[in-house]
């Protein structure tokens, strides 16, 4: 075995611990890819002092970098939740597109509003508006049902400032703009699909009638949500949207700019001056400041300071452990670079016959199939792969970090807590029908997003190939043959 080769077989030793920890034990994914940077770093021929510091900055380069946009994005999306903001959004999509579309009305919301709002709790909050259309206009829950659940999850997964993608984003040091900007055009087909896939859904289950049978957990939320907006009118349409829309519309004109010539210094000077001042409030910090702020003195000028202040302290209860496993993925990224064995990875990745975008796309779909958790595996896939894939030429590394965000779409199971709250507001309790009600349609889209980033890639990257789509459209193909069999 040469010298070179054992800081490749170190890291691959690293992976599979830390998927073994994950999987088989009860290790948490946090200390799990501690334990993996520790070993990808002593095995890769750096010391034991060397390694420890390499773990250290990485963390706090990651977190240094995204950390207070992941805070101040699950702030904003506190407000959203107990202001009635997302109720707003799905009762004025309902309205402008008119009867027989609630579908369409439904995915919308939910591809809007789980931009800054956790899923779980969206689909919680914004079920009941599907129920009471499906009674209302005769429509199958299960249609409804999955439409809404799918437009939320689908940006949840590829738009930041969501956690997961901010994350993958910065691993992969790509613009938050950028990301945001295709993830959002790539959210549309995949939203699509769950549309038709919930049509289909309602036709071949005609007689599903519902039960629910949340649990504690779950009713305890919708319990503390009716409470909290009793007797409170709703946000208009403009104060629901104006906190999402803002940031994001500053964000992708900054982006845009830095894609212009700066202007010359003959020019006016108050045109340098705005465009200074659109770099500056399009950095995404200060955009989710505005954003939060304007959440806070537009949809809930009710709550004084304290209530205010509860509410925000609220939302980044939730955002701790996503911060601390971001940072842990920061961190054994780092010890790869460090030791180089993304070097030289990157030269053997460079032989294979597909591209190297379709690495992090396969390696988040395994990860998320055996642990369950979507933001763990582009988080995971995007701490192994970055590192490599930034030594590969001409590498665009938007495309890869889409690609990896993507891959953990696949099959939504038991191990997936989105899994449980569709299934059980909905009351399916049969595993066939949860599983074609929930873990087909993810994978469909993980399908269709694979697809169409390995396109684009072959249109506009560098190395693509025509086996790339291939990949995901065998997926595809196997993911017929179970619907047919059942």
């Amino acid at each position: 075995m040469s010298h070179l080769s054992v800081p490749i077989v170190g890291l691959a030793v690293a992976v599979f611990v830390l998927i073994f920890l994950v999987l088989r034990t009860k290790v948490h994914p946090l200390i799990a890819m501690i334990m993996a940077a520790c070993i990808a770093g002593l095995t890769g021929g750096m010391s034991v002092s060397e390694t420890l510091d390499a773990i250290t900055k990485g963390f706090g380069a990651t977190l240094g970098t995204i950390g207070i946009i992941i805070g101040l994005g699950v702030m904003m999306g506190r407000i959203l939740e107990v202001s009635g903001a997302a109720e707003q959004i799905a009762y004025s999509f309902i309205k402008w597109l008119g009867n027989r579309k609630e579908e369409w009305a439904l995915a919308m919301t939910g591809y809007f509003v789980s931009i800054p709002i956790f899923a779980d709790s969206a689909f919680v909050i914004l079920f009941p508006i599907a129920k009471a259309l499906s009674k209302k206009g005769n429509r199958s829950l299960l249609t409804l049902g999955v439409a809404l659940a799918g437009g939320l999850v689908v940006t949840h997964t590829m738009v930041p400032p969501t956690p997961g993608p901010l994350g993958v984003a910065g691993l992969f040091n790509v613009d938050v703009g950028a990301m945001m900007l295709l993830g959002m055009l790539l959210a549309i087909p995949c939203t699509i699909t769950f549309i038709l896939y919930g049509q289909w859904l309602g036709k071949k289950y005609v007689d599903f009638s519902d039960e629910i049978l949340t649990d504690e957990t779950l009713k305890t939320i919708h319990d503390t949500y009716l409470s909290e907006k009793a007797d409170r009118p709703l946000p208009t349409l403009t104060l629901s949207l104006l906190p999402i829309v803002v940031p994001i519309l500053l964000i992708i004109i900054k982006a845009m700019i830095t894609l212009l010539p700066p202007p010359a210094t003959s020019e006016l000077s108050v045109l340098q001056l705005l465009v200074e001042v659109i770099m500056f409030v399009g950095t995404p910090i200060i955009a989710l400041c505005i954003s939060t702020l304007l959440a806070v003195y537009t949809l809930v000028p009710y709550l004084d300071r304290h209530q205010s202040s509860a509410r925000l302290e609220e939302g980044l209860q939730s955002a701790g452990i996503i911060l601390m496993v971001t940072g842990a993925g920061g961190a054994l990224g780092f010890v790869v670079r460090e030791t180089g064995t993304g070097t030289q990875l990157a030269a053997l990745i460079a032989k294979l016959p597909f591209s190297p975008i379709m690495i992090p796309f396969l390696v988040a779909t395994v990860i998320r199939l055996i642990q369950g958790s979507g933001t763990v595996a582009m988080i995971t896939s995007a701490s192994i792969t970055a590192p490599i894939l930034m030594q590969v030429p001409g590498m665009n590394m938007l495309f890869a970090a889409q690609a990896a965000v993507i891959g953990s779409f696949f099959f939504s199971y038991f191990n997936d807590s989105l899994f449980w709250v569709v299934n059980r507001m909905m009351g399916i309790t049969d595993v066939n029908q949860q599983i074609m009600t929930w873990s087909i349609p993810t994978s469909l889209t993980w399908a269709v997003g694979g697809i169409l980033i390995a396109l684009i890639n072959l249109a506009f990257g560098s190395g693509g190939s025509l086996l790339d789509p291939l990949i995901p459209l065998a997926g595809l193909g196997i993911i017929f043959l179970v619907i047919r069999r059942q």
